[in-house]
C-alpha cells in the first residue's frame, strides 16, 4: 500500500495538482493519506469460525489460480497443517 500511495501521490503532483490537497493529514508519520485506516480483524471465537478463517485463506491462492492444492502454494502454512512441513520455521499450529 505504501509504493501505491507514493505512486498516487506523484501523479497528482504532476497530473492533478488541485486534487492533492484534500490528502492532507496532520500526521506525525505522513503528509498524505490515501487510504482509510481500519483494522480487519474478526474475532475467531471458536474452533468452527477459526477453521473457516484458515480454509478461506489457504483457499485464496488456488482461487487466483496460481495452484491447484492449497499446499501446492509455497507462502501458504497449507503445506504444514497437512504435512507438517514448515518450510519457514516458524509456524506453530493453533492448537499449541
Amino acid at each position: 500500500m505504501s509504493f501505491t500511495a507514493h505512486q498516487f501521490k506523484s501523479d497528482l503532483e504532476i497530473n492533478h495538482p488541485q486534487v492533492l490537497p484534500h490528502f492532507k493529514v496532520d500526521a506525525k508519520d505522513r503528509n498524505y493519506q490515501f487510504w482509510e485506516r481500519n483494522a480487519l480483524g474478526v474475532d475467531l471465537f471458536n474452533e468452527a469460525v477459526f477453521m473457516q478463517k484458515l480454509e478461506y485463506i489457504h483457499y485464496n491462492p488456488v482461487k487466483a489460480g496460481l495452484c491447484l492444492l492449497p499446499e501446492e502454494y509455497y507462502y501458504s502454512s497449507a503445506k504444514f497443517y497437512e504435512y507438517g512441513v514448515d518450510d519457514f520455521w516458524m509456524l506453530t499450529h493453533y492448537k499449541g
